[in-house]
């Protein structure tokens, strides 16, 4: 939501979105920094927002108001800050210093923006540089820029980074989000974006207007036929375990472990989306 339009940030307030990011960077004017500065950190402060997290994007350190940025977002309230362009462990280590030297809470996180080729080529580094790095948001429309790429409907062009960035996220436990898709217009094509997200293994996906958000929650939630396959993995497996069985099948296939985590999570879900549907 770009920080300087105080109409989107009322709006936030009533998205089904599991996380909203308040913009000083790129939707925010030069003029308008100052302004969007002091209007997400009052929203943030609001506790409007009911259980949605609530993450702040600033500039860059090295702009005019980078720092400023930070200090602010330290003390707003938000639950993380997003930091554009992150390329080296050194870079999430610059933004901690200066959180923790502006009273951050231990809780606020770090989202990194990976969006860069250095960024891509050092994400394993970045993934593992600190305990308050929890998210990796893949910024791809700068990758795309950077690597004088194009916008194709399979993302051909991006599957390497996108891939490099999910490899060093599941290595160090992170959270990772699939980049925005920019035709508003185009709902067929988003949808199959969000499906090829989905299955390379994204948490979510950015999205950059509200009707983006409906069929996204469809598509990455997991649907009625998986989560009845997921309670019947879990029922016959518990019972295996029960009778002293090491092996079990299910409507024909042999279940693991690694199906029952498989399907335990998919249960979770289900379970903290019912619950953030309720708020």
């Amino acid at each position: 939501m770009p920080g300087a339009n105080t109409r989107a940030l009322e709006k936030a307030r009533t998205l089904p979105a599991d996380a909203l990011i308040f913009d000083l960077e790129d939707a925010v004017a030069p003029d308008a920094k100052d302004v969007a500065r002091g209007n997400v950190v009052a929203a943030a402060k609001s506790k409007a927002y009911g259980k949605r997290e609530i993450a702040i994007r600033c500039n860059g350190l090295g702009t005019t108001w980078g720092k400023a940025d930070v200090a602010a977002i330290a003390t707003s309230g938000a639950d993380a800050i997003l930091v554009p362009k992150v390329e080296s462990a050194a870079d999430v280590a610059a933004i901690v210093s200066l959180l923790d030297a502006s009273g951050a809470p231990a809780a606020m996180a770090v989202w990194a923006m990976m969006e860069t080729p250095k960024g891509i080529l050092r994400a394993d580094e970045v993934a593992g540089s600190h305990q308050r790095l929890t998210v990796f948001v893949m910024g791809t429309n700068d990758l795309v820029k950077d690597m004088r790429a194009r916008h194709t409907p399979m993302r051909l062009p991006m599957i390497t980074a996108l891939g490099l960035g999910m490899l060093a996220a599941r290595a160090h436990g992170l959270t990772i989000l699939d980049g925005v898709y920019n035709d508003i217009q185009d709902a067929d094509g988003f949808k199959e974006v969000c499906h090829q997200g989905l299955e390379m293994g994204f948490d979510g996906k950015t999205l950059i207007h509200p009707s983006q958000v409906e069929p996204c929650n469809e598509i990455f939630a997991p649907s009625d036929a998986e989560l009845a396959m997921a309670g019947k993995i879990v029922t016959a497996f518990r019972t295996a375990q029960a009778e002293g069985k090491g092996v079990v099948t299910v409507d024909g296939r042999m279940i693991e472990n690694l199906h029952v985590e498989q399907a335990e999570r998919a249960l979770a879900m289900a379970a903290a989306i019912k619950e953030l549907q309720a708020a």
